[in-house]
């Protein structure tokens, strides 16, 4: 049997994949690749190729494996229309095999040489990464540069992973609950189509554009984006940085820069809000409520606040939308609120799946009413303070793997611009006060800023399409 990838697309936040867990409700969406801001120290060096290629080095010789992690500036942002999936499409491709490795091979190797191996994407990148031991590091240096290089793009694999994906999109999407809910309108809604097309279309791509994907494209595809130059590659554990170093130089260094990408447009994502959609989900047992409003990018000031705020209202059975959705009013099986941070503006989401005999509109009413009350009175110190600690938890949890430590270092490089913002970021956290909270709830959770969409069980009718 021909090895298949398991990866994550950008979906729901792990809060709400954990609660959906705990509800033991049916999950419409694997685990995304959501990404972790971070403090705690962690020491490394950054420098630059003259390909372009930027390298992270973090050894630690207390690790006992080392993370072999590479990010490519590109996600499903950067597809034009009409080639949507794309980016998703060489999530799959990049382990078809190479000029000296073969399809499969890549896993394969990395295996039997000890360690393991994955993917993932969102709209803003992609990611490869590998734990080895020590001793193997060299190996997953190769076999990225390797396919970075050479990779090759045949008629026959480009069909293949075409129906693999459409497979997937079947599996994972339409054919679970809320899964049209979630990812073609709830995630989408929010972003005009016309000015911000790029966080307006979803990561796995369409059927049809699929279906029309042409090799020339597709190759050309890969020559824009999957080059030095619009890359990022981290090592981070236990390796010596005196033999990594070289051996960077040696397996990268080659490989040609290729031109820069074309600028990404996403002008007044939110011009548009606010939108309010009914969907008809065959799937769904009980009726949900998706809000989403429009927020701000990841470096922007605002969105500690609002990372916070979004914890306050949403994280855990002590938020506020817990605790007065499901345990007060008992209209809901399930209440949760998180961030989606991107390059551009990014979304505060609220989610709720009702109780037996709700309606999808009582749980906007008791939403509305939440959200009003922390706007109008504000959050306690002592929420503050547990958010605040949920943060600093999260953030030393993340940091007690190698490759927790390089996914953040690639996320701050990505994001914020550079490695070096992880070293300030928690502080940042520390800082906000409950007047920020309040004023960022003031300022971006309004009804004119936002897409309501109302999930509604049954079969799709003329009235009410799938999205």
């Amino acid at each position: 049997m021909r090895w298949r990838r398991n990866g994550s697309l950008n979906g729901f936040g792990a809060r709400v994949i954990l609660g959906f867990a705990a509800a033991g409700l049916a999950l419409a969406l694997p685990l995304p690749a959501q990404e972790q801001r971070g403090g705690g120290a962690i020491d490394f060096e950054s420098y630059e190729l003259e390909n372009g290629l930027t390298v992270i080095l973090a050894p630690d010789e207390l690790s006992t494996a080392a993370a072999v992690n590479l990010w490519y500036d590109v996600g499903s942002r950067h597809e034009p229309v009409g080639r949507s999936g794309f980016a998703h499409l060489f999530e799959h491709l990049m382990f078809e095999g190479s000029e000296h490795v073969g399809a499969g091979q890549h896993q394969l190797l990395v295996e039997r040489a000890g360690g393991n191996l994955n993917a993932s994407i969102t709209e803003d990148r992609t990611n490869f990464f590998q734990t080895m031991p020590p001793e193997r590091v060299n190996l997953a240096l190769w076999l990225e540069a390797e396919r970075m290089r050479n990779l090759q793009v045949t008629e026959e694999n480009l069909r293949r992973e075409v129906e693999v994906v459409k497979e997937e999109r079947r599996q994972r999407i339409d054919n679970n609950p809320y899964g049209t809910t979630q990812l073609q309108a709830f995630y989408y809604a929010a972003y005009d189509s016309v000015s911000c097309f790029p966080y307006a279309h979803s990561v796995i791509g369409s059927m049809d554009d699929l279906d029309a994907a042409e090799l020339a494209d597709v190759q050309a595809f890969f020559d824009t984006y999957y080059v030095p130059g619009n890359a990022t590659l981290s090592v981070v554990g236990a390796f010596d940085p005196e033999v990594v170093r070289p051996l960077i130089d040696e397996y990268f260094g080659a490989v040609p820069a290729g031109d820069p990408p074309p600028t990404v447009e996403c002008t007044d994502p939110f011009s548009h809000l606010p939108v309010e959609q009914e969907v008809r989900d065959p799937n769904a047992n009980l009726p949900a409520t998706m809000i989403s409003y429009g927020a701000v990018a990841a470096d922007h000031p605002d969105s500690q606040a609002l990372t916070l705020l979004a914890s306050i209202l949403g994280t855990g059975e002590t938020s506020r939308l817990h605790q007065r959705l499901v345990r007060e009013e008992q209209a809901a099986v399930n209440a949760v609120s998180y961030t989606m941070f991107r390059r551009d503006p990014g979304l505060l989401v609220l989610f709720a799946i009702a109780n037996q005999g709700v309606e999808a509109e009582r749980l906007v009413e008791l939403l509305d009413e939440e959200v009003e009350r922390v706007a109008r009175e504000g959050v306690t110190e002592a929420e503050l303070e547990r958010a605040a600690n949920r943060r600093r938890a999260s953030e030393t949890l993340q940091r007690q793997t190698v490759m927790g430590r390089a996914n953040a270092l690639q996320w701050y490089n990505h994001f914020l611009g550079t490695p070096e913002a992880i070293r300030g970021d928690l502080d940042s956290y520390l800082a906000v006060t409950a007047d920020d909270v309040r004023e960022a709830a003031s300022r971006y959770l309004l009804p004119e800023n936002r897409a309501v969409i109302l999930t509604i069980p049954g079969p799709a009718t003329e009235e009410h399409d799938d999205g």
